[in-house]
């Protein structure tokens, strides 16, 4: 009976080993063709909020972390900075509408530094399917009404929802999500205003603080 058990424990021993090595193996092969397909993704989300011929260098590849009370959380969000020949023109963010009604709402933000919004996307959200939901591009085409409009200063009420006497729509039934993304689109636009006083002294994703 003994040497049964030691036996079976030998065993499974060696078939969880093997298991493991296999494991490792299928995450080192698969591992760049994931990697590739998240670099693809992330593009094709930058085609959607920026024009292609606002810039011309590889956004992919100069990326900042920044933190900021107006980026809707503590976290640290990437920056993606556009340059036109050579000189930077833009930036694509990775920001917070912390106010959603489920939850945080993630969104992506291009805008130039003079106020002007190239466009937003939703990137991860909990809002009512039906309702909240309709921030999604492939819900409705709300979300698009952010591309062209400029932001002239904070103090500009337009940015708000028709509700609040401004400009954008609010949803039948939900207003509290379509509030928290103008709100945050404001925000990340007016921050991104003030990224060219701040390029010297940003930190590279990726880079380790010393």
């Amino acid at each position: 009976m003994l040497q049964t058990m030691r036996r079976h424990g030998v065993t499974l021993a060696v078939f969880g080993a093997l298991m493991t090595g296999m494991t490792a193996v299928v995450n080192m092969l698969t591992k760049p063709t994931i990697e590739h397909q998240a670099l693809l993704q992330q593009k094709k989300l930058f085609d959607e909020v920026i024009p292609s011929d606002v810039y011309n260098n590889d956004m992919q590849k100069e990326c900042y972390n920044v933190t900021d009370p107006a980026l809707g959380s503590t976290m640290i969000h990437p920056l993606y900075l556009a340059r036109k020949d050579g000189i930077p023109v833009a930036a694509v963010i990775e920001t917070t509408a912390p106010d959603g009604y489920a939850g945080a709402i993630q969104l992506l933000v291009a805008a130039d530094f003079h106020g002007k919004v190239y466009g937003t996307r939703v990137m991860e959200q909990h809002e009512t399917p039906g309702l909240g939901d309709k921030i999604e591009v492939r819900v409705s085409d709300w979300i698009k009404g952010f591309a062209g409009k400029i932001v002239n200063g904070p103090t500009d009420t337009r940015w708000a929802v028709k509700k609040d006497g401004g400009m954008y729509d609010q949803f039948t039934g939900a207003t509290i999500t379509p509030r928290a993304v103008v709100r945050s689109v404001k925000r990340t636009a007016l921050f991104i205003e003030t990224v060219p006083s701040q390029l010297s002294h940003l930190t590279p994703c990726g880079a380790r603080d010393e």
